[in-house]
Parts: C-alpha cells; sequence; structure tokens
C-alpha cells in the first residue's frame, strides 16, 4: 500500500464534496421542475417576456407562471405559444377564437395588446389560427421584473459564456 500525503487527501476530500454539493444542487432543480411541470400541466410552466409586446399589462422581464387545463381557451386570455419554425415562445392575448363544430377542437389568433395589428404575420406561411400543439400554455400569475437576467443573457450572450467562464474558473481554482 502506498502512503498518500494528508493534505492530498484532503483536497481530494473537497473535490469530492464539491462534486456531490454541484449535484444536490442540479438534482434539487430538475426536481423542482418537473414537479411545477406535473403541478401545472404545462411542459414550459415559467417563462420571461423579452419585448414590449404587452404592455401596459406585462413589461419585459416579468416572469410569468402558465397553466394548462382542458377548458378551451377564449377571447381575452393570455397564452404563451410556439410557432413552427421560431425557438422563442410568444406571450400574447387571444382576440378571436374558432371552434370547429361537434369536435371541441378550438383555434385562436392572437395580438400583441401593444401592437397595432394581429399576429397572423408571426405565424408560419398560410397559417392562420394558432392550433392546440402550438399553445404551452394560460398565464395565471405574474412576479414583475424577476427575469431581466434571461433578458439581458438573450440579448447579450457573450454575457453568458464571461459568466460560465468565470463559474468554471472558480470551481477550477476555488480552495476550501
Amino acid at each position: 500500500m502506498k502512503w498518500v500525503p494528508k493534505s492530498s487527501t484532503l483536497e481530494l476530500r473537497q473535490v469530492l464534496s464539491q462534486i456531490i454539493a454541484f449535484g444536490i444542487l442540479l438534482s434539487t432543480a430538475l426536481v423542482t421542475w418537473q414537479a411545477m411541470v406535473c403541478l401545472s400541466g404545462s411542459y414550459s410552466p415559467v417563462v420571461v417576456v423579452l419585448t414590449g409586446s404587452m404592455e401596459p399589462g406585462f413589461k419585459r422581464g416579468d416572469i410569468l407562471f402558465l397553466s394548462m387545463s382542458e377548458d378551451p381557451i377564449r377571447v381575452g386570455e393570455i397564452i404563451v405559444f410556439n410557432i413552427d419554425g421560431r425557438k422563442i415562445p410568444i406571450v400574447h392575448r387571444v382576440v378571436e377564437v374558432h371552434e370547429k363544430r361537434n369536435t371541441g377542437v378550438v383555434d385562436v389568433l392572437t395580438k400583441g395588446d401593444n401592437n397595432p395589428t394581429n399576429d397572423r404575420p408571426l405565424y408560419a406561411s398560410g397559417q392562420h389560427w394558432l392550433h392546440q400543439h402550438h399553445i404551452l400554455g394560460r398565464a395565471v400569475g405574474f412576479l414583475p421584473y424577476a427575469g431581466w437576467t434571461t433578458v439581458i443573457l438573450t440579448e447579450k450572450p457573450i454575457i453568458k459564456y464571461i459568466l460560465i467562464g468565470a463559474l468554471g474558473l472558480l470551481v477550477v481554482f476555488s480552495t476550501g
């Protein structure tokens, strides 16, 4: 058996302790997110408003909490939806509903409160309505200005890389 200096053993324990703590933190975040998904019925239970299209009701940086139920969506509700070919979801109000007879299927037309026209120019080519599979959820609550970090990181991706690099250096060079 080879002799290992005591300081090396302590350093190894500190590194392992940091790895375990990081794993616990990551696991807690994932479990919390999955619990929110289950409770809200939406696979994206929280979104950040990135533009001013919903002012004055919602401002840039507001965090919206979403829920999805089986009830048909109605005019006046604020929904979050994805458009085919776009990665970032959109938060807008339902301004028109198109119900298909005897099916319970509802298609919707949306508009940002601060926009002059409806969203048809945003939709995919030839698409006139949003269908159920486009809708991520309905806004059921919000937290003002709490999402500004997301807005900044979305608009200035270089800051994201600087932060990730700084955190990596912190982990590598940290001493207990």
